[in-house]
């Protein structure tokens, strides 16, 4: 599944085995983000981590940081 563009964020869900290994990813996405300097909205319920990336500074929308980002992510899983 790719990412979508809607209402100017960048949205994607990622599923896995269990809430340990979803959270396990988090741990890395974290640390990436930090790295970039650039954080992602998102949320964790169980299995499952929801995403939603825009540049709040350059007024919530979607920017190649945002692109960057989610390519990060994406390298991750």
């Amino acid at each position: 599944m790719s990412w979508k563009n809607e209402n100017n964020k960048l949205k994607k869900s990622f599923k896995f085995k269990d809430f340990t290994e979803a959270f396990g990813f988090m741990t890395k996405v974290a640390i990436v983000a930090e790295k970039m300097n650039h954080h992602p909205t998102w949320t964790n319920t169980y299995n499952t981590v929801d995403f939603e990336l825009s540049t709040h500074d350059k007024g919530d929308i979607v920017t190649d940081l945002d692109k960057k980002l989610a390519e990060a992510i994406d390298k991750l899983r």
